[in-house]
């Protein structure tokens, strides 16, 4: 997505408005600072030399409490594959979370706390449609780590993804300026009265950190796909092949596209499902990808490299979740086609 991002880039100017009193920022964040969080993650993968074993790593992102019921929203790409997720508020206080729901396409994902903490104010979404170019804006979250760590910045412009890419149409990201870096992905971008109106996505970097330069999906986005449309987490990350990649992957002909799977969360549908990740690190097209693991064919029917298969496929899933029926995958495994279904949960 950053590499996707990046062409959509041009030079925009913010004109600022007028700059923050000395009282009001430090106000506006003392009232919505405690409900910004560090989302820490375990996941499983497999190292460069390590031949095909598997280790465990520890990630790190932001995230905001969005509801008085333990409602978290963060990114995507952050707990995608996660198998444990613990999140820590500004007083240290570290509660286990769940992954209820997941977009990977605009990069959003809900978390569910284990419990409430005590006295902690959810932050509000607010109206993005309503953000200008050259508003000023602030930025919370864990910067390499370093966390509650507050950048001031402007809207730089707004960018809406390109749905042939994402797989999502009508997907809406802010351009800023602020100091983004690793560590700050998931994190709320706050306008001047302390409404959410975006979540830190990618940042487009040459050298690997803030560059001046990043993308925050809309708060509308993330309201309408977590918290007022279903969705689903499947738990599994993936690498689309399609034309002379399905071609060296040696697809069948009847499908003209399938999804590399990479690695899959312990416990999750798609783990449930019996779907395998890669175990052996190579560099394929400049990308740094994991071979050996299942290649995705088709979702109840619907062939990966279809017309609006993205759309579909997602819909059939939630359609599956909600009335807790059969999921049917197709798949191809050790040069054989194979047919995995499961049990949707409600």
């Amino acid at each position: 997505m950053a590499a996707a991002l990046a062409l959509l880039v041009v030079c925009t100017c913010a004109v600022p408005g007028p700059a923050w009193s000395a009282e009001e920022l430090p106000q506006v964040l003392k009232r919505v600072g405690p409900a910004v969080v560090v989302v820490r993650t375990t996941a499983r993968t497999v190292l460069r030399g390590s031949k095909g074993g598997q280790v465990s790593m520890e990630g790190i992102g932001s995230g905001v409490l969005v509801s008085t019921d333990g409602k978290v929203v963060t990114a995507a790409h952050v707990v995608q594959t996660a198998d444990t997720v613990l999140v820590e508020f500004a007083d240290q206080d570290a509660i286990a979370a769940d992954i209820v729901a997941s977009e990977p396409a605009a990069d959003l994902a809900l978390l569910q706390l284990k419990r409430v903490p005590d006295g902690v104010l959810p932050a509000k979404l607010g109206d993005s449609d309503k953000a200008q170019v050259g508003d000023q804006v602030f930025v919370v979250g864990a910067p390499l780590g370093i966390t509650h760590t507050l950048t001031v910045c402007h809207l730089s412009a707004r960018r809406r993804q390109n749905a042939t890419f994402s797989g999502m149409s009508a997907v809406e990201f802010f351009q800023t300026d602020a100091a983004i870096n690793r560590g700050n992905s998931g994190g709320p971008m706050f306008n001047r009265t302390g409404e959410v109106i975006g979540i830190v996505s990618y940042i487009p970097s040459q050298s690997g950190g803030s560059d001046g330069l990043g993308f925050a999906v809309t708060s509308n986005i993330a309201r309408r796909l977590l918290l007022e449309e279903p969705s689903v987490w499947s738990g599994l990350e993936g690498y689309l092949l399609t034309g002379e990649a399905a071609r060296a992957f040696n697809l069948p002909v009847a499908f003209a596209a399938g999804l590399l799977v990479q690695r899959v969360a312990l416990g999750s549908p798609a783990d449930r499902l019996g779907l395998r990740g890669g175990r052996y690190p190579v560099t394929f097209e400049g990308n740094e990808l994991l071979l050996g693991g299942d290649v995705i064919l088709a979702v109840e029917g619907t062939a990966l490299g279809g017309p609006r298969a993205y759309e579909s496929i997602r819909q059939r899933l939630i359609e599956v979740r909600t009335a807790g029926s059969s999921v049917h995958v197709t798949i191809l495994r050790g040069g054989e086609v194979l047919e995995l279904t499961g049990v949707g949960e409600r």
